[in-house]
C-alpha cells in the first residue's frame, strides 16, 4: 500500500517538474518576427528575398532551385523566371505571397487556382506571374513556386516615384 502512495508521489513529482519546465520555457522565449528585419540580435530571418528585384519576397522556408531559374538583365530590361521549392502549404504560401506583395506596393490584378494558383501582379513597368503547384506527394511533400518577373527598365527612368509619366519636355 505504501509503495503505490510511493509511485504516486513520484509520478506527480515528475508531472509538476515537466509542467514547470514548459512554463518556464515559454517564458523565456522569445517574439517572432514578422518581417525580413530581425527584431534583436542573432533572430534569423523569417522571409527573403527574391534575386536582386529587393520587393519580392518569400518565406524563408522557400529554397531557390538555381538549377531550374534564370534570369536576364540587359539596358532596357530586366527579368527571369525563378523557381523556389520547400515544405509550406499551398494556401499558407498564397496568402503569405498576397501580403507580401501587398506590403511592397504590388496590386493583385489577378487570381486563378483548381489544382495549382497563379497569381498575376503589377506594378509600373513591373510585372510578377506567380505559379504554386504542390508535388505528387501531397501535404507532406514540397510546394513549388515558379516566379515570371518582368522589369521595363528604360520605362521606370520615365516615370515619377509615383509611377506616373513625366510630363514631356518641349
Amino acid at each position: 500500500m505504501q509503495s503505490n502512495s510511493i509511485r504516486k508521489n513520484i509520478v506527480y513529482g515528475f508531472l509538476t517538474l515537466l509542467v514547470a519546465a514548459a512554463l518556464s520555457a515559454c517564458s523565456t522565449s522569445r517574439p517572432v518576427a514578422t518581417s525580413s528585419q530581425p527584431l534583436e540580435g542573432d533572430l534569423a530571418p523569417v522571409s527573403t528575398m527574391v534575386e536582386s528585384y529587393g520587393d519580392i519576397e518569400l518565406p524563408i522556408e522557400m529554397v531557390l532551385e538555381p538549377d531550374k531559374s534564370m534570369a536576364m538583365r540587359t539596358d532596357s530590361f530586366q527579368g527571369g523566371i525563378h523557381v523556389y521549392r520547400g515544405r509550406v502549404q499551398i494556401a499558407s504560401l498564397r496568402d503569405y505571397m498576397i501580403a507580401a506583395m501587398r506590403n511592397h506596393k504590388w496590386k493583385l490584378v489577378g487570381e486563378a487556382s483548381y489544382k495549382n494558383v497563379m497569381l498575376a501582379f503589377t506594378k509600373p513597368n513591373r510585372t510578377c506571374m506567380v505559379v504554386l503547384s504542390e508535388d505528387a506527394t501531397g501535404v507532406l511533400g514540397k510546394t513549388q513556386a515558379n516566379l515570371y518577373v518582368t522589369v521595363d527598365v528604360a520605362a521606370a527612368g520615365r516615370l515619377n516615384p509615383f509611377g506616373e509619366p513625366l510630363p514631356q519636355q518641349p
